[in-house]
């Protein structure tokens, strides 16, 4: 018996609250703004781009007040100069009302569906819409819960449930759902709860005032309120937020709402999209509804061709368009799917449409900031030299070059013993990972030496 007990191992638990992924961007907290639009230094992650940042603030107050829709933003400049940033700073000052859908530009050629129809799905997920509607609900105090389990051990169970108010007390007999939602839930005498009646959900409000004194130790989530007024019997108002792509989804397949958690959502008809418009404008005349446009940022969208470009250009003058915000690093380029060039690969006509935001390179204090923003957000310890050293190497070749040697430099910081990154850690990963300048260079050194070597011939086309 003892041997048994020695080989049962306790399982291991774990504390899952700190596994998160450390991104690019998970450092950006918002626009860092102050009240009258203007941007701080250095706030929310957001460092330098004062010029931008300041644009992008204007874009932030015509989104957030919702009646401005279908206007385009373009966020051109250098690469390394915080454009995807930028926009990921605008996602994070909406909050969670305001739709902010974010795609690539070459996402859309790896879709099993058409172009036109994956920019449709696009545009319909960063546009909300506001649904209020009334329903029963039943709030109050919960007295007693008394609920029967057969003596056999099966079969269904059966209870009852004492809710009262301050005004009335009422018995209602419960089902088999209504007592595994009730356990589930762990409500107990004392609790004030809600049930919705149309779907049976059960909210637990907090334990009520006339409990307080039942035991002496409380957890420090526990939430005192009062005994409910009233009937038991109330009408409330609810509001649900949904995408308007959402609603295609579950009105263009036989499983409703299910589709949604099938992934495959294949081209939804236009004739059910019409008609879902038809229903939303019906739903705001009648005040039910309301229409939130939100934000659709496309990265790189040099990659878009002509096709999407005109698409574009035509779902930007529907009334259901959300603000579209574009990035790119291109400069004069050839237009996809053509011969022709024009600036940042966007046709003239489309150009016209948008407001452009220029980004500028970062300076050598902006780039030893965000470096500093960086290594504190990748848990890693710099010396003072150290970050000197990253910021003069950020100079010479990227930012991003440097950014990608903090989490390098660290590892080997560790190898080693150390718990503070110093200048030979810096100098040990900036000799095994090259940058753009010392890779091209060493391609220039040993051509002839790599398989299927072609610069003798034609300058290869990058554009």
């Amino acid at each position: 018996m003892a041997a048994q007990m020695t080989a049962t191992k306790v399982p291991e638990v774990r504390d899952i609250t700190r596994i998160e992924r450390i991104g690019a961007h998970s450092h950006i907290r918002g626009l860092g703004l102050d009240d009258a639009l203007e941007p701080r230094q250095v706030c929310q992650g957001m460092v330098g781009q004062l010029a931008a940042r300041r644009a992008a603030g204007i874009i932030l107050e015509m989104i957030k007040d919702g009646h401005i829709a279908g206007r385009a933003v373009l966020i051109a400049g250098q690469p390394g100069t915080g454009k995807t940033a930028i926009a990921m700073g605008i996602a994070q000052s909406l909050g969670q009302d305001t739709p902010f859908t974010a795609i690539a530009g070459s996402e859309i050629f790896s879709l099993e569906m058409s172009k036109t129809e994956a920019l449709s799905q696009a545009f319909r997920k960063a546009i909300g819409v506001r649904i209020k509607e009334e329903t029963e609900i039943i709030e109050g105090e919960v007295v007693e819960i008394q609920i029967d389990r057969p003596a056999t051990g099966t079969g269904t169970k059966v209870g009852k449930l004492t809710l009262k108010t301050t005004e009335m007390e009422t018995i209602y007999d419960l089902g088999s759902k209504m007592i595994e939602s009730l356990s589930k839930e762990r409500v107990q005498a004392g609790d004030v709860i809600t049930i919705d009646k149309a779907t049976g959900k059960i909210n637990k409000l907090g334990r009520s005032f006339t409990r307080a004194r039942d035991y002496d130790a409380m957890g420090a989530q526990t939430q005192f309120v009062q005994c409910p007024e009233g009937e038991l019997q109330k009408r409330k108002e609810v509001v649900h937020t949904v995408s308007l792509h959402e609603i295609d989804v579950i009105n263009s397949r036989t499983q409703g709402f299910l589709a949604l958690f099938s992934g495959d959502t294949g081209e939804i008809k236009s004739e059910v999209r019409e008609q879902i418009n038809a229903k939303v404008s019906e739903w705001r005349e009648e005040g039910k509804a309301e229409i939130i446009p939100g934000v659709l940022f496309i990265d790189e969208v040099h990659m878009l061709d002509m096709e999407c470009f005109s698409f574009l250009n035509r779902a930007l003058e529907s009334d259901l368009s959300p603000v579209l915000i574009m990035a790119t690093n291109r400069g004069i380029t050839r237009i996809r799917g053509t011969n022709y060039q024009s600036p940042h690969g966007i046709p003239i006509d489309l150009l016209d449409r948008l407001i452009i935001i220029a980004t500028s390179p970062y300076s050598e204090k902006e780039t030893r900031q965000i470096l500093k923003i960086r290594y504190e957000e990748e848990d890693v310890e710099l010396s003072e030299e150290a970050l000197t050293v990253l910021t003069r190497i950020g100079l010479e070749t990227s930012l991003r070059y440097a950014i990608q040697l903090i989490s390098t430099a660290g590892v080997v910081c560790r190898k080693r013993g150390g718990t503070e990154v110093q200048v030979e850690d810096i100098k040990r990963v900036y000799s095994l990972f090259l940058d753009e300048s010392r890779s091209s260079q060493y391609m220039k050194e040993y051509q002839d030496s790599f398989l299927f070597n072609e610069t003798q011939a034609a300058q290869m086309d990058t554009s």
